[in-house]
């Protein structure tokens, strides 16, 4: 499950009324990941995945009648795109994602939690405010990479967490050992709440930076984790490869099974070596070196 929410759906006890799109898609990539795009600049601004599609959610007050109306993806005939609607009725956000957020632990060694909850005894505990599900660890594809971080050898490291979402990757790695670490997110809020966390959790050697990977120029890195998705990392592999320095190793994750031959021909032509995966439900987490 991917959520990405507006800071409006967090001040404190404000209910706001949503409009919630289910939409169904065959095949699911790269429909979805083009579709999800095209809403957000339509106005959209949550979305959560499902085994057949997604729910989309646009804020009632911006919604009108013909708000699909300029979608491209929709027009394409390699896809089959059907959705329907419906008023999600007001509720306090935050209540509910208080309600709905549960612990997790990782390989018994690392466990992330909002900070209404009991700790418990273990090596790392990672406080995350539940402002969002991508990056709690409750999506696969960022359980399988807190797995790698508690897999890699991270002492006295530079580290980079590419699409950091809430920072989890980041905060984890300054935990294993991590001396500079780079946290850089495009999206306005996860780079605020990325900053809320590493405060949060009293990490001193991570800087976090709003944008994309223009902001990689002539930096290097000992090892990089992008947890994004297919589209961003195949755009992004021949950066990321740049600044990895010798010996270094890159994790990826936010793809499914069926598109790890394309991200490790992409890899490849980098000069990046595949070296291990994790798979969950589907979804593929994979390490490469050169």
């Amino acid at each position: 499950m991917i959520l990405l929410l507006s800071s409006r759906q967090f001040n404190s006890g404000q209910s706001v009324t949503y409009i919630e799109y289910n939409f169904k898609i065959t095949p699911l990539q790269p429909a979805t990941d083009i579709l999800i795009a095209e809403l957000g600049e339509a106005g959209f601004e949550s979305f959560v995945e499902h085994d057949s599609g997604f729910l989309a959610y646009v804020l009632k007050s911006e919604w009108e009648e013909t708000i699909l109306n300029n979608l491209q993806i929709v027009q394409n005939p390699d896809f089959d795109i059907s959705w329907s609607n419906k008023e999600i009725k007001q509720q306090n956000w935050n209540a509910e994602w208080e309600k709905n957020f549960h612990p997790i632990t990782v390989d018994d060694q690392c466990m992330v939690r909002a900070p209404f909850h009991d700790p418990k005894d273990v090596e790392y505990d990672i406080i995350i405010e539940p402002k969002m599900s991508f990056g709690t660890g409750h999506h696969e594809t960022t359980h399988m990479m807190l797995e790698h971080i508690l897999n890699e050898d991270f002492d006295d490291k530079s580290v980079l967490d590419m699409g950091c979402g809430t920072g989890v990757l980041a905060i984890l790695a300054e935990m294993r050992g991590a001396k500079k670490l780079e946290a850089i997110d495009i999206d306005e809020w996860c780079f605020l709440n990325s900053e809320e966390n590493v405060e949060r959790n009293n990490c001193n050697n991570i800087e976090v930076s709003q944008g994309d990977s223009s902001l990689l120029v002539d930096k290097k890195y000992d090892i990089i984790l992008a947890n994004i998705n297919r589209n961003i990392l195949l755009e992004d592999i021949p950066v990321y490869s740049k600044c990895l320095n010798k010996g270094g190793a890159l994790f990826l994750s936010g793809f499914y099974t069926q598109d790890l031959n394309i991200i490790s021909l992409k890899c490849e032509d980098s000069g990046l070596k595949f070296a291990k995966k994790l798979e969950k439900n589907n979804w593929v987490s994979a390490k490469y070196v050169n």
